[in-house]
């Protein structure tokens, strides 16, 4: 075996072992099986490719196409062309395949399920390292470098797996790299010869083997490999600590995925809230029917965010389970709290994809089709295995709870254990947070008072502005910002909020789902991106989890937060911003004096008579459309550039001509390549070693010509020894229909796929990789060249500018 051909089975060992660290983050492992025959593929175009040979560059290139080739015939077939050839569909479901993916990742505990888009991550992180090691180790020739791509590999896996069978993984990882650079030494070693030690050797001795010279190589490729294997085990100790779904440690769950009863983990799920927020068009996610009366409080809820570690609030690790057929009572919800049994139809829109189900809150029961677990502790209910809420239907029976003003007063001390889970605070929350809470609730009696008075300080009293622009960090340092800017969205007001309340000692978390959204004429209720938002849920015993609204001009504040009037319909002014922004008016819509209950519920608002509109489509941008088409185009010309480049340099060919002699020659000449050529494509390949006669006959006898073609040849080659050979050429008419003759009985005699080969693939264009690879090698030869002359030249000129003395 070759130097190169070593090298490159090293690179593959050296990709194939350092991948098997990724194993332990999936249940399976049959990815892998499937990763080690693409990469082996992409090595093998490689070392074709090096054996033609072709520029370097154009061999990395090829080896990338093949790669794309290959991901696309596995992940994307039925959306190309072909089966394997990149289509706009194509590279949409590659765009789908990995937000799929990076869902899949936030979403379950190691190890999750292979799923499509888990696996196309892995396998395609899998093949860019093996294209990079193959590059750096083999058509570049320097192995040592090969080796950072291959750590990259390996510290990433070991740091997502929390060091599952590091230690097996590792020395996989580290024997690959080494016989890499053994690889790359032993092929260095042999352009040079045999290695001399000097001196015989004596006996009982390995002689030159031992001999400090010739260990020189060995030397260096260890002390390579120990540093490249301290920097292994460094690297992943040093990583910072990932947390969230795949990024939580290893082993935090007990099944795969959230499937048997195992635990679900998820990352902050807000962090496409604020894009929502700001999308330039309403899209509508959801669409709901309701028996409630007043959809004020329909808040429909995804998740709520139980754990503040001081970078930002997040979802706990929970155990999952099936989906009982009536959910448990909710946690804290007392008999004597008025709540009303509603039910509510829910559809989704076929392109919201939400692993986690919508619902008013607290469902107690739920009908849906599909793979759903239900997690008792945030009474959310999480998709298994891929499911989501992509177009699906379900209906949800909830409790719209209304405790009074008096029951929530007088709620007593929750229990201890949530207490403490829910009022913890990381150390490194600045005192300034307690200290403006205790500010803010002076003189209130209880933690429901506090609670209003912090609810009223952000939305009314603190002089805070909405504002969905601002940077939506979500750690300590972003709280202490807003708190001293005054400016912010949903995710710093609930989080704020929610911080503050636990500095007090009221349990508090922050929920994240959809506002009620927008009335429809038929009755339905319109949720879309806009509506998304992020609220606190402060605990309250006999009531229990109780939803606040610190957010000015978004949703509603709960009545059990408004001050008493003495009006006998204390819920008007609640369900008066619906019906008005319903209808259009000629009143003016806001003015200075408009009152503070009204600024609360946002009625005074211009955005939110905005957001009241029914959601509307403005259609794909024109800008997509001119993308798909070009990239239609783009996809449908490219298998036919071999065509058209034949067709172009067929045309130019024959319509050569002239009667200088130079022209007569050239002409002659480049009728007869095109013969040559389209034999070529025919499957007759050239010999240069034949003369013109000799090539005629062979084309005529291989190509099956006879009659008129047969002559056409003849007639050509005659042409070509003529101007080859006699003292002046004279010029032959005819040779461009000859040539044409000919082309016409090559096709006639083959078979259909020859001609069809031919016509659209035709052989002879592979003159064009020949050309660009002699052009690379003439580039880089002059470059070359004058690097070498410019170093002469300053050795020269730093000669002539050393004092005699030095140069004597």
């Amino acid at each position: 075996m070759s130097g190169h051909g070593r090298l490159a089975l090293c690179a593959f060992a050296a990709t194939v072992l350092a991948a098997g660290a990724l194993t332990p983050l999936v249940d399976s492992s049959t990815w892998l099986v499937q990763c080690a025959f693409m990469v082996g593929v992409v090595t093998g175009v490689g070392a074709l490719a090096r054996r033609v040979p072709l520029a370097r560059g154009l061999t990395v290139g090829f080896q990338a196409l093949t790669m794309v080739l290959l991901l696309t015939l596995v992940f994307t077939k039925e959306q190309a062309l072909f089966g394997f050839l990149p289509t706009p569909e194509a590279v949409r479901e590659f765009g789908r395949l990995l937000a799929e993916g990076g869902d899949d990742v936030g979403r379950y505990a190691i190890p999750a399920p292979a799923s499509e888009g888990i696996r196309l991550m892995l396998i395609g992180g899998v093949l860019l390292i093996g294209l990079t090691v193959d590059a750096i180790a083999v058509t570049f020739r320097s192995a040592a470098p090969a080796g950072l791509p291959l750590l990259a590999l390996y510290s990433v896996a070991a740091g997502l797996s929390g060091g599952s069978g590091g230690w097996l993984w590792f020395l996989l990882a580290a024997a690959g790299y080494l016989l890499l650079l053994l690889a790359e030494g032993r092929d260095r070693l042999s352009q040079w010869g045999r290695v001399f030690g000097g001196p015989p050797r004596p006996p009982g001795r390995l002689g030159a083997v031992f001999d400090p010279a010739a260990r020189a190589p060995v030397r260096t490729g260890r002390r390579i490999g120990v540093v490249a294997l301290g920097v292994a085990l460094a690297v992943p100790a040093a990583l910072p600590a990932l947390d969230g779904g795949l990024l939580a440690g290893a082993g935090a769950g007990n099944g795969s995925g959230v499937g048997g009863g195992g635990t679900i983990s998820a990352v902050n799920p807000l962090v496409s809230l604020q894009d929502n927020l700001n999308q330039p068009e309403d899209r509508e996610a959801l669409r709901y029917r309701t028996n409630a009366k007043d959809t004020q409080d329909m808040y429909l809820r995804i998740m709520a965010l139980d754990r503040f570690d001081g970078t930002s609030w997040r979802f706990s690790q929970r155990g999952v389970e099936d989906v009982p057929s009536t959910l448990p009572t909710p946690p804290g919800l007392g008999g004597g709290v008025d709540a009303k049994e509603i039910t509510t139809t829910v559809s989704a829109a076929g392109w919201y994809r939400q692993n986690y189900l919508p619902m008013p809150y607290p469902a107690s029961k739920v009908k849906i089709d599909g793979r759903w677990r239900f997690e008792p502790t945030g009474r959310t209910l999480v998709g298994d295995r891929g499911q989501s809420t992509q177009g699906v239907r379900y209906e949800v029976t909830s409790l719209q709870v209304n405790p009074t003003r008096q029951q929530l007063a007088a709620a007593p001390r929750p229990p201890a254990a949530l207490l403490r889970e829910y009022t913890q605070v990381p150390s490194v929350l600045p005192q300034d947070v307690r200290k403006t809470a205790l500010e803010v609730t002076e003189g209130a009696s209880n933690a429901y008072e506090k609670a209003v008075k912090l609810q009223d300080w952000f939305a009314l009293d603190g002089g805070f502005t909405y504002n969905t622009a601002v940077d939506s960090g979500t750690g300590v340092t972003a709280i202490t910002r807003f708190l001293e800017n005054k400016e912010g969205f949903c995710v710093h007001f609930s989080f704020a909020m929610a911080a503050m309340a636990r500095t007090l000692g009221i349990p508090a978390r922050v929920a994240v789902g959809f506002t009620p959204g927008t009335p429809q004429g038929n009755g339905a209720m319109s949720v879309g991106l806009r509506d998304a938002h992020a609220w606190p849920e402060l605990y309250f015993e006999g009531v229990g989890w109780t939803r606040f609204e610190p957010t000015p001009s978004r949703g509603s504040a709960p009545d059990y937060t408004l001050p008493e009037t003495p009006t006998d319909t204390p819920s008007d002014t609640a369900t008066e911003g619906p019906d008005a922004s319903a209808a259009p008016s000629a009143e003016p819509s806001a003015s200075e004096s408009c009152p503070a209950q009204a600024q609360r519920l946002g009625e005074c608002d211009p955005a939110a008579d905005a957001a009241a509109l029914p959601p509307t489509d403005g259609g794909t941008p024109a800008g997509s459309v001119l993308a798909v088409v070009a990239g239609v185009l783009a996809a449908l010309l490219l298998p036919l550039l071999p065509f058209l480049w034949r067709t172009r340099v067929r045309a130019g060919r024959l319509g050569l001509g002239g009667r200088e002699s130079g022209e007569v020659t050239a002409g002659t000449l480049a009728v007869w390549r095109e013969i040559v050529d389209t034999a070529w494509d025919h499957a007759i390949p050239p010999d240069g070693s034949r003369t013109p006669r000799r090539t005629a006959e062979r084309i005529v006898r291989l190509g099956g010509l006879e009659g008129e073609p047969a002559e056409a040849v003849h007639r050509v080659a005659g042409a070509v020894e003529q101007v080859l050979y006699a003292p002046v050429p004279r010029p032959v008419t005819g040779l461009a229909e000859d040539a044409l003759l000919v082309r016409r009985g090559l096709g006639a005699s083959a078979g259909r796929w020859t001609r069809l080969r031919a016509l659209l693939a035709p052989r002879s264009s592979v003159r064009v990789v020949w050309a660009v690879t002699e052009w690379w090698r003439t580039v880089t030869g002059r470059w070359t060249e004058r690097r070498l002359e410019l170093s002469r030249r300053l050795a020269a000129a730093t000669a002539r500018l050393r004092p005699a003395r030095e140069r004597g």
